[in-house]
């Protein structure tokens, strides 16, 4: 019928198709078929949001532009001033636009660009700070432990047999043995005969990983360095941040061989059950919510660490590290991450951490910070051994007098915090004083965690001080200076050789 009347279908529609009776008409594709419906559902699209558009604003004018809405109320005299003073821009317009339609196109069109011109160059400012990790050629000096492993280490300030006092420093998370004490002076070591040694925690740097590690193991590999640098007498712990639960594991585990301890901003298990609930409190509430959630994945979910880690630090890309360590920072420590010195040294250290590319170390070390330790801090309170209990005890008592034997840690505990300190909190410290009052903790009003402890050496020199007193430099080497005996016979022939010649010389002054 539509034939008849010269009307062409829609299926009919193309290329050589007739127009009214007797056309010839050729068959349409599938493909031409799926077009035609597109355009039509495109069509109608359009036209409802057209419909739509003219609705809402319909509904803007009734409800919202009438006399006595609180829109007109309050803004009609602003906006009628403002547009007032510029009419003179209608004068750039064509005659036949409407400057109300043209100046709303304008100015979507303005902020478009304006968001067009942000987002590239926000993409292109970041394009330009990502950095690859740069990796050095291995070069660390290592040792061989009863275990098999390997355990590098590094030494500055003078030698063994001049060091005055040796340290030994483990490192903290997302560090390696470079750290120690960042940015110490040479000659200061040296003004105070300091041995300093530090060293790559298992699976870290160049150090062979641990099946099993803990705060024990830790303890023990401490102890096995020290013997095989020949460190004879006692050493001095160094602990900072993080790193710090293996300076307690030294001091708990092995205490003979501890002179002392001073640390800097140490880290306490957050999950700790002797700490009272305003502690808890106001150590939890310096945390990022970021920061809280990887502690809570440490606790219960290890298995997903690996996750974010491998997305972070272990990528290969440099990246700030209190985005990477989810740390919110004062004011002094933005400012020292920032320096050049600074930055150059993170990145050292960073790519000598993460040497191996292994996250399972890492994930080992987030563990231990809020796992059970074995051990409270309060087990290093200097205490009597308790002598046993029960008649035979007491019998013993009366022909003998027991001798009371202390146990714990007897040597002094020097602890720096810096009151504006956001990533390990005030808190912690206090909680250490109030468990351990023989420590000596000092406070430092307008410190954070890094501006005490890297690259202040007058932060360094005050630290020396307090520990060790005045400087005395290194001890004096004793030089031998009796000659090395020879050989008998070798003897015997020289005299002869001296006889020999006294003689010669004396009979030719006789001839003479």
């Amino acid at each position: 019928m539509d034939e008849v009347n010269g009307v062409v279908p829609p299926y009919a529609a193309g290329v050589g198709v007739g127009v009214g009776f007797g056309g010839n008409f050729r068959k349409v594709s599938r493909e031409e078929d799926w077009r035609f419906h597109a355009t039509e559902f495109a069509k109608g699209v359009a036209e409802l949001s057209v419909e739509f558009g003219k609705g809402c604003r319909d509904v803007v004018r009734q409800s919202i532009l009438r006399d006595d809405s609180f829109v007109v109320r309050h803004f009609r005299g602003p906006c009628k001033a403002a547009c007032t003073k510029l009419k003179f821009l209608n004068e750039y317009l064509p005659e036949d636009r409407d400057p109300m339609h043209s100046w709303s196109v304008v100015s979507v069109v303005f902020a478009v660009v304006i968001a067009v011109l942000i987002v590239t160059s926000e993409s292109d400012t970041t394009t330009q700070l990502i950095q690859k990790l740069h990796i050095y050629p291995p070069n660390a000096t290592r040792i061989l432990l009863p275990d098999g492993r390997h355990l590098a280490y590094h030494e500055q300030g003078v030698s063994f047999d001049s060091a005055r006092f040796t340290l030994i420093a483990p490192h903290s998370f997302l560090s390696s043995r470079l750290a120690g004490i960042p940015g110490i002076k040479g000659s200061l070591l040296q003004e105070f005969g300091v041995r300093l040694i530090t060293y790559d925690l298992p699976g870290f740097g160049e150090s062979d990983p641990h099946p099993q590690r803990n705060l024990e193991s830790s303890a023990m590999d401490m102890l096995y360095l020290s013997y095989a640098v020949h460190i004879t007498d006692k050493f001095w712990v160094v602990g900072y941040s993080c790193g710090s639960i293996h300076t307690w594991a030294a001091l708990k585990y092995i205490p003979d061989r501890i002179a002392g301890a001073f640390m800097v901003a140490p880290l306490v298990n957050p999950y700790e059950a002797s700490m009272n609930k305003v502690e808890t409190r106001r150590t939890w509430d310096k945390w990022t919510t970021k920061r809280k959630f990887m502690y809570f994945l440490a606790r219960k979910f290890p298995v997903a660490l690996p996750y974010f880690y491998k997305r972070s630090f272990l990528s290969g890309n440099l990246d700030r590290i209190d985005k990477w360590l989810s740390m919110s920072l004062g004011t002094r420590d933005k400012g020292i991450i920032e320096e050049v010195k600074y930055q150059e040294f993170w990145k050292r250290d960073l790519g000598e951490s993460v040497r191996q590319g292994n996250v399972k170390p890492f994930v080992e070390e987030a563990v231990l910070q809020v796992s059970n330790w074995g051990f409270s801090i309060s087990d290093l309170n200097v205490q009597k051994k308790h002598q046993g209990k029960g008649v035979f005890f007491w019998l013993k008592s009366l022909y003998k007098r027991p001798q009371q034997e202390l146990t714990g840690f007897l040597g002094p505990i020097h602890i720096w915090q810096g009151m504006e300190d956001r990533v390990v909190p005030p808190s912690m410290s206090e909680y250490v004083h109030r468990i351990l009052p023989g420590a000596m903790v000092h406070k430092l009003l307008y410190e954070g965690h890094f501006t005490y402890f890297y690259f202040c050496e007058e932060c360094h020199r005050q630290m020396l001080t307090t520990v060790f007193g005045n400087p005395q430099g290194p001890l004096t080497v004793e030089v031998d200076l009796i000659p090395p005996v020879k050989d008998k016979d070798d003897v015997d022939e020289k005299n002869e050789e001296m006889e020999e010649e006294v003689e010669v010389s004396y009979s030719d002054v006789t001839f003479i």
